[in-house]
Parts: C-alpha cells; sequence; structure tokens
C-alpha cells in the first residue's frame, strides 16, 4: 500500500520538478499518509497550521464559520493538488480554515520541517517551493477575481470545468456557500443548465 501511495505522490511532484530514483528514496521518507472518511475533519479553525495535505484520492474542502455563525466554502482539492493555510503554515500560526473531507480520501503529509529539509537537501527542492507558493498565489487570487468580476452563472460554468464531479460529491449548501449564493439559487442554476439543449 505504501508503495501505491509513494508512486502516487511521486507523480504529483514530478508534474512540477524532476526527481530522480536516488532523490526520490531520499524524499519519500519525508512523507506521512493519512486516509480519512467522507466528513472527517483533518484541521480545524484555529489548531496551528502544521502540515501541507497532497490530496492522492478523494477531495478536501476548505472553510470556516463567519460572525454570523454560516459555514463559508473558500476552496476545493481534488486529486493531485494540495490543501493547506499557506500563509499560516509558514507562519507556524494558526489555521483561519478547516479542512475537511467531502468523500472519503488519501493524503500526503508534509510537516514544515520536512519541507525545509527538502528545500536543503534536494537539487529541484527549491523549485517545488516555489511552484507551491504560485499555486497558492493564483489560487487565491483567481478566487477573490471570481467574487468580484463574475456572475453566479460564470462562477456556476467555471466550478463545472475545475471540478467536474462535484455535484455528485459535495452537498449543495457547500457549493452554494463556495459559489458565494443561496442554495435556491444554485438549484435555479442547476436546473438551468439541465435544460441546455
Amino acid at each position: 500500500m505504501k508503495l501505491d501511495l509513494d508512486g502516487n505522490i511521486r507523480h504529483i511532484m514530478s508534474q512540477y520538478i524532476e526527481i530522480d530514483e536516488t532523490d526520490w528514496a531520499r524524499c519519500s521518507s519525508l512523507f506521512t499518509y493519512r486516509k480519512l472518511r467522507r466528513r472527517e475533519v483533518l484541521v480545524r479553525d484555529g489548531e496551528m497550521a502544521t502540515n501541507i495535505y497532497f490530496v492522492i484520492s478523494g477531495m478536501l474542502r476548505l472553510c470556516r464559520v463567519d460572525s454570523d455563525g454560516q459555514e463559508r466554502t473558500f476552496h476545493f482539492s481534488n486529486p493531485n493538488t494540495f490543501a493547506v493555510d499557506y500563509e499560516q503554515f509558514l507562519r507556524q500560526a494558526p489555521s483561519r480554515y478547516m479542512i475537511q473531507a467531502t468523500e472519503n480520501a488519501t493524503v500526503a503529509i508534509v510537516s514544515l520541517e520536512s519541507l525545509n529539509e527538502f528545500y536543503a537537501t534536494f537539487r529541484f527542492g527549491e523549485r517545488l517551493g516555489r511552484v507551491i507558493a504560485e499555486k497558492y498565489l493564483f489560487l487565491l487570487s483567481d478566487r477573490i477575481q471570481s467574487i468580484y468580476t463574475q456572475t453566479p452563472l460564470e462562477r456556476f460554468n467555471n466550478m463545472k470545468k475545475q471540478f467536474p464531479d462535484i455535484m455528485q460529491k459535495v452537498p449543495q449548501r457547500q457549493i452554494a456557500s463556495y459559489l458565494n449564493i443561496s442554495p435556491v439559487h444554485l438549484s435555479r442554476l442547476k436546473k438551468a443548465d439541465l435544460m441546455k439543449p
């Protein structure tokens, strides 16, 4: 089983950096793995952000409860992506988001200590760190832009492209929260989408 998981995380990493057999043999010891059940919470809002979670299978979501007591979904993480409150992770500060499995999932876990060792030890370690930081920046920028510049229909269509099977994996209220619309509005968008020729 660990061999299969190592292969998955190596595949994820090889999308960003070159990693040969020698580097991988040393690198693979820096990861731990965890299986999650649907709805299982990996990190609670306010817990220290001590790890990056690379999604091997399943889907995770990042969310928080706002001042009105409403749960707000910020992002979903598919396989071959990661889930983290990256800014707080780098600061080793409390996470501003809860990270929860939306379905059964498997993640590879990397601590800040392991990540720093990876940067210092491996040929392309710092490049991977830069790519992770860039991905997080793009995700944050895209999210802000979508809320302020796109219509709910545009956000709905973009979500379906980014997360093709999300409707089967995630409750409607979480999807509506992610889109920053009401569940009733989401129902109307879904109905209109089904009626398209």
